[in-house]
């Protein structure tokens, strides 16, 4: 079960600054709505050896105060709804606001572990000004200052509690798991509905409560896989404008439960931002991928319309291209058995092991006729080569002096590497170390 912690509050409390320093690294969703532009952060954290997702919920630029509220609001509810702790982030600077006091009254009676913390505290003089929100009745402030890291290890001591005594929801058997992701409305219900209507010989599915992953088995027609479903869970009356920002907090713990992510578009839409946006949630947290173009029956055909719908569809994805590409209309059952058959192989490609023998066999030649660039009259000597023991494939390059080597021939080793072995739907991970 994928933990998410949402970071809520106004603007200019400091959100951002504490999800960079709890990610180490930027990751943004972009999110397309009607004459606005707004920036979703999701990436991932580790605090004593435990994993979870960070959720920035900021980056509104609104005219209307009174708007704004309502922004933060569906924001919070949201939050509330899908996450496993919410931190609500606070100026210490500022004192309490009427935006905050909004704020806290939705969280009080969330049923969600909700951590108030004052941030901007940067030195002992202004300690004793973060005393003030323990009047918004939320239990313990954590006084913070996300620029220079002081007290977020205590915070983030009390936050990973919340998620040790989770149950995890997980199916027994040593199954695939495949994720029904993308936008809402494009048909993800139907397919599900669709594939545990053919037989009945489906096991009851393993839920934990509405807002964890449902897992459901799919046995028959010689497949045997776990379905993670999360469409068709939506509450419709608190979405309206939000809609992007709750499907990817659905997608995020479907994709994080799965093995094999299957990424449905709407073939009378085409591919749109949100589904780069959902494909490159998938690919970061290598998972296998296969891409299903659903209704192509509504759409009118020319010869060569299959091809150039795919062709658009690997130049937005780029440039992780090597992805199966499948034509269906779910309402038909048009090539639906030959979708769950990619997603087999792309479990299967996920779980390939290259001998190292193989490896140096086959790549050392290559390298030693392309090598990588020389820099300053520096050049790079790859010794020997591996596959690292992951749960997705990953090779490590030992060399004279890896920090020279650049994206460009990393992208040209990973081709080479799909010339030579089937990794069909799946991101590998390369790296040049130090022998």
């Amino acid at each position: 079960m994928s933990n998410i912690v949402a970071l809520v509050g106004r603007p200019n409390v400091g959100k951002s600054t504490l999800f960079n320093r709890l990610t180490k690294t930027q990751s943004a969703i972009v999110d397309s709505t009607e004459g606005v532009t707004r920036d979703r952060h999701y990436g991932k954290s580790h605090w004593n050896g435990i994993e979870f997702s960070v959720i920035d919920t900021g980056g509104y630029v609104v005219d209307s105060e009174d708007v704004f509220i309502d922004e933060i609001r569906k924001q919070v509810e949201i939050a509330i709804e899908e996450t496993t702790a919410i931190l609500f982030i606070l100026n210490t600077r500022e004192g309490v606001t009427p935006m905050d006091e909004d704020v806290a009254q939705l969280l009080r009676s969330s049923g969600k572990p909700v951590f108030l913390v004052a941030n901007k505290v940067d030195s002992a003089k202004n300690y004793n000004d973060s005393m003030v929100f323990y009047e918004l009745g939320l239990g313990t402030v954590y006084a913070i200052s996300a620029i220079t890291g002081s007290g977020t290890g205590d915070l983030l001591d009390e936050v990973v509690k919340t998620f040790e005594n989770r149950e995890d929801v997980q199916p027994e058997e040593d199954l695939p798991k495949f994720a029904i992701i993308g936008r809402p409305n494009v048909g993800k219900s139907s397919l599900i509905n669709t594939l545990i209507g053919i037989e009945r010989n489906i096991v009851t599915p393993i839920a934990g409560t509405t807002r964890d992953t449902i897992y459901t088995r799919y046995k028959s027609f010689g497949f045997d896989f776990y379905l993670v479903d999360t469409a068709g869970l939506r509450k419709k009356g608190k979405v309206s404008e939000n809609i992007e920002f709750y499907s990817v907090m659905r997608s995020i713990r479907a994709i994080e439960n799965a093995d094999v992510c299957i990424l449905l578009l709407d073939a009378s839409q085409g591919i749109e931002s949100q589904d780069i946006n959902i494909f490159s949630l998938a690919a970061r947290n290598n998972k296998g991928v296969v891409i299903l173009v659903n209704k192509w029956d509504l759409v009118e055909k020319e010869t060569n319309s299959t091809k150039e719908f795919e062709k658009t569809i690997k130049s937005r994805i780029a440039p992780f291209q090597d992805v199966p590409i499948i034509f269906t209309s779910v309402i038909t059952k048009q090539r639906i058995f030959k979708a769950m058959e990619a997603a087999v192989e792309v479990y299967n490609n996920r779980k390939k092991k290259i001998s190292t023998s193989q490896l140096n066999d086959t790549l050392l030649p290559i390298i030693h006729n392309q090598p990588p660039p020389a820099i300053k009259g520096k050049y790079i000597k790859v010794k020997y080569i591996t596959q690292l023991p992951t749960h997705y494939p990953s090779f490590v390059f030992f060399c004279n002096l890896p920090q020279y080597v650049k994206d460009p021939y990393l992208r040209f080793i990973e081709n080479q590497i799909r010339k030579k072995w089937d990794f069909s739907g799946v991101p590998i991970k390369i790296y040049f170390r130090k022998k």
